[in-house]
């Protein structure tokens, strides 16, 4: 049995955070070098892209390339730049067709100049879609977007436009490059890798964490919604107790 049989439609997260992992270690396994990795890795991106959308899933934010990222080998990370230049070429037609909305988070302005003009026509191109909201994650870390939250606050309480006493969660939200999401409901990650790494860290503070061993090139349709089928198993509580949530207080 599949597990879209298993689902419950009517119970679906909203939104889906994903920690892509393990294309280098697929590309190893297959004695090939770690591009090769990421080119199949854009293969299961365009699947769980396309289930995601048919679950009716609002929000998808994919972990595409971290600050620390900027450390790996020249060589892979011209070569992921290029990559992620020809998948937005490849795919904003197929996007479009499928009512996507595409968003960027990170430090954009430090991606070469041609990736930054491929994700502002592709943005601009998708800007009307209504469906799935793919959010993809590039020079992006949560260390990164918090510090850049407190100075953007500092400088707004210098210059008097917030005053110290309103500064609480709702207004430290609205200073991330997250404002306009909802927070995950469920992280995946791949590759038997079971930490954050830097990803998310504010906006996954109740989310239900799912870990799998599957290397994302080979992670399919299949998988996503096991995940999914997983996270429907779960008692998410924030905080309170299981009796208070059966008895919806």
């Amino acid at each position: 049995m599949s597990y879209l049989e298993k689902i419950d439609l009517s119970y679906i997260p909203q939104h889906v955070a994903v920690i892509m992992d393990g294309n280098g270690r697929w590309a190893k396994q297959h004695g090939r070098k770690r591009v090769f990795g990421h080119r199949q890795g854009a293969y299961s991106v365009q699947e769980v892209v396309e289930t995601a959308s048919m679950l009716k899933i609002k929000y998808l934010t994919l972990y595409a390339f971290s600050t620390e990222n900027w450390k790996r080998p020249k060589a892979e990370v011209d070569a992921l730049m290029s990559l992620l230049v020809k998948s937005i070429n490849d795919q904003l037609n197929k996007l479009l067709e499928q009512n996507i909305k595409l968003s960027v988070i990170g430090d954009i302005n430090s991606l070469p100049p041609k990736v930054q003009n491929e994700i502002s026509r592709a943005i601009k191109a998708s800007e009307n879609s209504t469906g799935l909201n793919l959010i993809i994650a590039l020079s992006y870390s949560s260390r990164w977007e918090i510090l850049r939250a407190v100075k953007n606050i500092a400088i707004d309480y210098k210059n008097d436009k917030i005053d110290v006493q309103n500064i609480d969660e709702n207004l430290f939200t609205q200073y991330l490059t997250t404002f306009n999401f909802p927070d995950p409901e469920l992280l995946i990650r791949t590759s038997g890798e079971e930490r954050i790494s830097n990803f998310l860290l504010w906006q996954l503070s109740y989310s239900e964490l799912y870990f799998t061993k599957v290397l994302w090139p080979d992670f399919k349709k299949e998988n996503f919604l096991q995940a999914i089928y997983e996270y429907q198993q779960r008692e998410r509580r924030f905080g309170k107790t299981s009796d208070q949530i059966k008895l919806g207080k």
